[in-house]
C-alpha cells in the first residue's frame, strides 16, 4: 500500500506563518486531483484546499481563502503537495491531511501533521 507522508507541522503563534508538505508515492497520485485536509479535535475530517492534476488550484475552504496556497510539484514520482497557510488563527489549529481528491479513491491515510496556533 502506498503512504502519503505529511511533514511541517507544528507550534505557531497567531499571525505567522507555516508550510506543509506532503510526499506522495505512486502514479496514481500524480493522475489525480489531490486536496489537503484537516481535522480539529471533536470535528470531521474536512477539505481544506485542493488542486487539480495539472497544478491548478481550484477549492479553498471559505475560512481559508486568501491566506493558504496549495501547490504540487509533478514532475517526478513522488508528488509533492505543499501548502503554505499564512496569517494563522487558532482555529486553523488542526491534524493536516493530505490525500486524492476525492479521498474515497485512496482509504489508505498518512499519519498527519499536526498545527496548533496560541493567541
Amino acid at each position: 500500500q502506498v503512504q502519503l507522508v505529511e511533514s511541517g507541522g507544528g507550534l505557531a503563534q497567531a499571525g505567522e506563518s507555516l508550510t506543509l508538505s506532503c510526499v506522495a508515492p505512486g502514479t496514481i497520485f500524480r493522475n489525480n486531483f489531490m486536496g489537503w485536509y484537516r481535522q480539529a479535535p471533536g470535528n470531521q475530517r474536512e477539505l481544506v484546499a485542493r488542486i487539480s492534476n495539472d497544478g491548478v488550484p481550484t477549492y479553498y475552504a471559505d475560512s481559508v481563502k486568501g491566506r493558504f496556497i496549495i501547490s504540487r510539484d509533478n514532475a517526478k514520482i513522488p508528488v509533492n503537495v505543499n501548502l503554505l497557510m499564512r496569517n494563522l488563527k487558532p482555529e486553523d489549529t488542526a491534524v493536516y491531511y493530505c490525500n486524492i481528491w476525492p479521498s474515497y479513491l485512496n482509504n489508505n491515510w498518512g499519519q498527519g501533521t499536526q498545527v496548533t496556533v496560541s493567541s
